[in-house]
């Protein structure tokens, strides 16, 4: 077993048999269209349903971070069998869940039950962002890492990862008051496709007027990460199959290798950037892997 405990938090949304083979233990937002909030991890896979609820809720839809007590009751189960627990969480930017982390290793401090053995890491980002740093650090803990390294291995991936969104429209980021730096954009007259990247906030990029033309330039922002040594990526998305499965293809003749891992983002991030967005971020191997040089 790793000295070293892994945790993330459901918006990186890796595919489960990755999180399982390494071991990290994933907390569930909440998000709740108007019936009430559901856990992120008790979500059925139903997105057609999931969207035309959001629809239906419009401003009634929120979304909430995990509670203290969810932490605390992890980092108790975890705690008696690790030296350290790093947990890799969602950027506070955009979310209390890095806050209710530290409350939850704070209390159980003062408890005397080993909550000054926690780490929490703001990854300053959301989605793939998230789930690769939460990959490297997993893979430091895997590789017999300390606590140190582990948290040495995290932060590289966070300074060297980028990604970037292509979204339908702003319309959901407008509802939930995330809409940031792009908020100028709202109401234009023109059937705009914003790309945006989200670096402790939501920041603004550029606008396109075409979804094609926004895919490539999504490809174009890849091809210049892979110029300046980024050979690992990821692509998401929000019920967007078919285009994410074009967007993987060229990516993947542009890097000559396969993605680190594809995936569907779920209900707390969709709730926010509503169906059709297309997410890709890539980073060296060496900020992944932790092996300098």
């Amino acid at each position: 077993m790793a000295d070293v405990a892994v945790v993330t938090d459901s918006t990186c949304y890796l595919p489960g048999a990755l999180t399982d083979s390494l071991g990290i233990t994933v907390v569930s937002l909440y998000y709740d269209v108007g019936a009430g909030p559901v856990r992120e991890s008790e979500f059925d896979g139903d997105f057609g349903r999931f969207y035309a609820g959001l629809d239906a809720s419009k401003t009634v839809a929120t979304t909430s971070p995990p509670t203290v007590e969810d932490f605390i009751a992890v980092f108790d189960r975890l705690l008696p069998q690790h030296r350290a627990v790093v947990a890799v969480l969602i950027s506070s930017g955009i979310s209390e869940t890095c806050s209710n982390a530290r409350r939850a290793a704070t209390r159980l401090e003062s408890e005397g039950r080993g909550g000054e053995r926690v780490v929490v890491i703001d990854s300053a980002g959301t989605g793939g962002n998230l789930g690769i740093q939460a990959l490297a650090a997993a893979r430091a803990a895997a590789a017999g890492k300390d606590g140190s390294g582990v948290i040495e291995w995290t932060r590289r991936a966070r300074q060297e990862v980028r990604e970037w969104a292509i979204l339908d429209t702003l319309e959901y980021l407008r509802r939930g008051g995330r809409v940031g730096s792009a908020a100028a954009w709202i109401g234009s007259a023109l059937d705009i496709k914003p790309i945006l990247t989200i670096e402790s906030e939501i920041k603004a990029v550029e606008r396109v007027r075409t979804r094609g033309r926004g895919v490539d330039r999504l490809v174009e922002l890849m091809r210049q990460r892979r110029a300046v040594g980024a050979d690992r990526w990821f692509v998401q998305h929000t019920y967007a199959h078919q285009d994410a499965q074009r967007l993987t293809d060229r990516l993947a003749e542009l890097f000559d290798r396969e993605p680190e891992f594809v995936g569907e983002i779920g209900p707390v991030i969709a709730t926010h950037v509503g169906p059709g967005s297309l997410w890709a971020g890539g980073l060296p191997r060496t900020a992944l892997d932790g092996k300098y040089g």
